[in-house]
């Protein structure tokens, strides 16, 4: 039997959009005021989709407790209450977009995760603007 099973968390954190390779004019008609030199912060809602069969003997697809441990120690741990820019290794030489902080979590759950596991991420940075990895 194939299903699926989500397990939603959140963090906050700050970050700043800015391309160092453009001029300050070009960076604020592009991003605007999440160019803000000072940064500005996001609630991200996250929710984590994983895809697979059932397992027989237990039927369960993944314990959910695993799977919250593994994004509290991938996500939240490392990403909650800090400047994505300034704090994190992932973000310092990568422009710190929803897309870009979706597929990083993707990347950082996927090595977590066995093989025969499907997953799919969805960042919110707002209630009404999200991102989807892989689409």
């Amino acid at each position: 039997m194939r299903i699926a099973v989500f397990r939603k968390a959140h963090f906050n954190a700050a970050h700043r959009l800015h391309n160092p390779n453009w001029s300050e004019e070009k960076n604020d008609e592009i991003f605007g005021l999440c160019n803000n030199p000072n940064y500005h912060g996001h609630n991200y809602e996250l929710e984590v989709k994983v895809m697979g069969e059932v397992d027989p003997d237990t039927g369960y697809l993944i314990d959910l407790k695993v799977l919250k441990d593994i994004i509290k120690e991938e996500v939240e741990d490392r990403f909650d209450h800090k400047n994505l820019n300034l704090d994190t290794e992932e973000f310092k030489d990568l422009n710190p977009t929803a897309e870009h902080i979706c597929y990083v979590i993707w990347q950082l759950i996927r090595t977590r995760l066995d093989a025969k596991y499907d997953l799919q991420v969805r960042l919110f940075e707002t209630p009404r603007n999200f991102v989807e990895y892989p689409a």
